[in-house]
């Protein structure tokens, strides 16, 4: 069925990639931590208004943006528009209407060609940048996608696509340019303008950035729709992990923000009254009000509701065939048309833009109906007069191809910019005929469908809310005309329609229904809007996922859903985890670093250091074994050692009880030469071990013995601070003590976030391979651990919501069994795990 396409199908034909993931992991030198912990209470709270400040500026800065891509876009459309609307009322007269239709393809071509270009430029702003910004949010670094260059390429390719006249909306990118602004304003440095960069050592770390970006994207959400607590809740609800309160302030603040500019520019602009705020975002729904003069008119009644869930339904089934066939296009694009070259890009783009404007004006000139500009039917709602309407609507009336005292309803909704066709539909009775409403759909769904996923910036927002409403308006039309409902208002259908449509393309449902009510600024839609999308929504997902989650499963991105199956409670972390693992010693050789930076991907490496018999002996003699050894020793507590610290301290005490306790206490403890009871059972535990030193990489030589060997787990560090390391110089020789090793300061180790160097490009003559680094104190001491009977829900729900990178796996006795990082926890990969477990029971 056209509907119904199984996972296995797309994971064969679309394998996984290797994404890499954020630093969310805390470490030792966490930027957070360590200038807060060198704070009094004034510098903190001051680090704490700067944040505010930047989340202001980037509302700020966003609402700007959208005002830039909405003032250009007008320029051209206006221009356009004028100047095929002159000529084909004179070719009308002439007989040359096929040189009008050689202006509006030059006028389209010309514009698509140079959204093209700017794809080409930079591959990663082509589409709405939504699935993207997802990822981020969700914790997988997509090269490219918060770079400076990405954001001017979406704002001015964006203004390109939409003034082409493809069917597309400049609401999602606006999201995904919002995010951008979030990533680059508070680092005050960007790759793209190497020489423009500031001291600032705030805010360097990937979870100051993701916070940012979380309130980059709710701005553009508010700057697109004015709704600024819709953005708060997409931000929440469609990307990130982690949250918390103080950061739903902050983003809620940030689309105020950005609310706030857009509107005071906006109005000041179009209406020359500034400070009125009466455009508060891109897409404005209007106002919606029965007829004073109808009396039987009611924006909705308890009665529609079970229309409502039937539009629901159907648009879901509609939703979901949209995804499906726009899945299998992505799919015949990625094995077709991408590794060609670049050039075959542009002209599937051309293409589509040819055939768009080719339908829009053989549709508009046959298809159209000429209608009355006032005409009255039976129900004083359905009358329409020109005086009546407001400005804004009676002004986008198409006359193409129609005599005089009427207009083209075909031509009135496609050849006007798709806000105003929205706003038509929602506010005018009466002026669309069942036919043209149908068509309309048709030609609109399919090309729509076939647009999204070329190379061009575009938007699906918009273009599903203009497919749905033309879908609720022929309901509404239906229900009048056959059923005689003349009480129902054709808007609010209009409304749901496109919310059901929306909703069963995009699948979401509280962020979806607080942006449509924030943008009919009507409350009283709240109810009806909310139960259309949860019944779009479960409806589509009967047979498929969202249009944004089938394009993140397409790129393979390793997405985690915001909770696992009940089934998968039947595995454990060690069923899911990687025991193969590469780690590092807390004192390794130059050599040996190198090494296992060059031939391995992995971006954190476990501390460790072995457990053997004969310790004594290896540590006579060789500084690195006995550095390493010294500790392993002293980083073991037991409550022997603990109690032994709490009982020379408490010698200070004033009172003579205490005292005479502690001096009992050490009379009778052991020496303290002698093993801790912990250390004994350790080492009485395991045989010896060959000798394998630190500065001696793993070997296919190795047995199964000594490649899995007792490792004691001290630690984690990422491969960013060893590079950082070995760039630096930061060691010491096997003469000397590593106390001589030199020591960086957080802002040294983060000077080059968040483009670290690479180990390839390190020249090696420059370093002593027989030198040594101490990794101990840039290690994180204390990362997330789970042990290797802890359920898998328990373990995606830790690593999931607290943001992790990697989540070593510790048994009873402080080893390290394994290592789980994001790929484990995806579902394709549980899924896999659970029919090996089946098969093994």
């Amino acid at each position: 069925t056209i509907l119904g396409e199984t996972h296995e199908e797309e994971d064969e034909i679309l394998p996984r990639k290797d994404y890499e993931s954020l630093d969310y992991d805390r470490c030792i030198n966490d930027p957070y931590l360590e200038v807060l912990e060198s704070m009094d209470n004034k510098k903190a709270q001051r680090y704490e208004a700067v944040k505010w400040v930047m989340v202001f500026a980037i509302g700020v800065c966003t609402g700007l943006v959208g005002l830039f891509v909405d003032f250009f876009v007008r320029l051209f459309s206006q221009l356009k528009f004028r100047v095929v609307q002159s000529s084909v009322e004179e070719c009308t007269e002439k007989g040359c209407l096929a040189l009008s239709l050689l202006e509006l393809l030059g006028f389209n071509l010309t514009f698509v060609f140079l959204a093209s270009l700017l794809v080409l430029i930079q591959p990663v702003a082509a589409g709405s940048g939504i699935p993207e910004i997802k990822c981020y949010l969700n914790g997988v670094k997509v090269p490219g996608v918060v770079r400076l260059r990405t954001v001017v390429c979406k704002a001015v390719g964006v203004l390109f696509s939409v003034a082409g006249g493809l069917f597309v909306g400049k609401e999602g990118p606006m999201i995904h340019s919002g995010a951008v602004v979030g990533a680059g304003l508070p680092q005050f440095q960007s790759i793209s303008l190497r020489k423009i960069q500031f001291n600032f050592p705030y805010f360097r770390s990937d979870r100051d950035k993701r916070d940012f970006v979380s309130a980059g994207a709710a701005a553009g959400v508010a700057a697109a729709f004015g709704a600024p607590i819709g953005g708060t809740l997409f931000s929440l609800e469609e990307g990130s992990s982690f949250w918390n309160q103080g950061l739903t302030w902050k983003v809620l603040f940030c689309s105020m923000a950005a609310t706030f500019t857009l509107n005071f520019f906006r109005s000041g602009i179009q209406f020359g009254s500034w400070g009125s705020f009466q455009l508060p975002g891109l897409l404005n729904f209007g106002e919606f009000k029965c007829s004073e003069s109808d009396k039987k008119c009611h924006l909705w009644t308890a009665v529609d509701l079970g229309f409502f869930i039937l539009m629901g339904i159907l648009g879901g089934l509609l939703g979901a065939t949209f995804n499906c066939l726009n899945k299998r296009l992505a799919k015949y694009r990625m094995r077709n048309v991408h590794p060609k070259p670049k050039l075959v890009r542009v002209l599937e783009s051309l293409l589509v833009s040819l055939t768009t404007t080719v339908v829009v004006f053989v549709a508009s000139m046959v298809l159209g109906e000429c209608r009355q500009v006032s005409s009255t039917s039976h129900s004083g709602n359905d009358s329409l007069s020109l005086q009546g309407m407001s400005e804004d609507v009676n002004s986008s009336i198409k006359t193409f191809f129609c005599p005089n005292e009427t207009y083209n309803d075909m031509a009135t909704l496609f050849f006007n910019p798709q806000e105003s066709a929205i706003l038509q539909l929602f506010h005018q009775d009466g002026t669309f005929s069942p036919v043209t409403l149908s068509l309309f759909f048709l030609l609109y769904f399919l090309l729509s469908c076939w647009t999204y996923g070329i190379s061009v910036p575009s938007g699906l927002f918009v273009p599903s809310l203009l497919c749905g409403a033309a879908f609720g308006r022929l309901v509404a039309n239906l229900l009048k005309s056959y059923i005689g409902l003349d009480h129902i208002y054709s808007g609010t259908f209009a409304l749901i329609g496109a919310a059901a449509f929306l909703g069963g393309v995009v699948r979401m449902t509280i962020s979806l229904t607080v942006i449509l009510i924030e943008s009919t600024n009507e409350i009283t839609y709240g109810l009806p809007i909310m139960i259309t999308l949860m019944v779009a929504k479960w409806t589509g997902d009967f047979f498929n996922k969202g249009i944004y989650d089938i394009h993140v499963n397409l790129r393979g991105v390793p997405l985690l859903e915001w909770e696992t199956e009940v089934e998968m409670d039947k595995l454990r972390a060690s069923d899911i985890m990687e025991p193969n693992l590469t780690y590092v010693y807390p004192h390794t050789r130059i050599q040996s670093l190198v090494s296992i930076l060059r031939t391995t991907v992995h971006h954190a490496f476990p501390v460790v250091t072995e457990n053997r018999g004969n310790e004594r002996e290896f540590m006579k003699g060789n500084q690195l074994i006995s550095n390493n050894i010294k500790f392993k020793k002293s980083s073991i507590l037991t409550r022997a050692g603990e109690q032994r610290k709490r009982s020379q301290s408490m010698k200070s005490y004033p009172s003579s009880e205490l005292r005479n306790m502690c001096d009992e206490h050490i009379t009778t403890e052991e020496p303290p030469e002698k093993e801790d009871l912990l250390q004994q059972m350790l080492e009485r535990r395991y045989t010896p071990y060959p000798n394998l030193y630190p500065d001696q990489s793993p070997s296919e030589e190795w047995t199964m013995e000594e490649r899995f060997r007792p490792l004691t787990f001290h630690g984690l560090i990422l491969r960013s601070q060893l590079v950082t390391l070995l760039v630096r110089g930061v060691c010491y020789s096997e003469s000397q003590s590593s106390a001589s090793q030199p020591r960086l300061s957080h802002a040294e180790m983060s000077e080059d976030y968040p483009r670290y160097p690479d180990i390839h490009d390190l020249d090696l003559t420059l370093l002593n391979p027989r030198m040594i680094v101490d990794v101990t104190p840039y290690m994180n001491p204390s990362p997330f651990t789970v042990c290797p009977n802890t359920h898998v829900s328990q373990v995606f729900n830790l690593f999931r919501t607290m943001g992790l990178r990697h989540l070593p796996v510790v048994n009873a006795v402080g080893e390290i069994v394994g290592i789980i990082t994001r790929h484990n926890l995806t579902h394709e990969f549980l899924q896999a795990r659970l029919r090996q477990h089946y098969q093994t029971i």
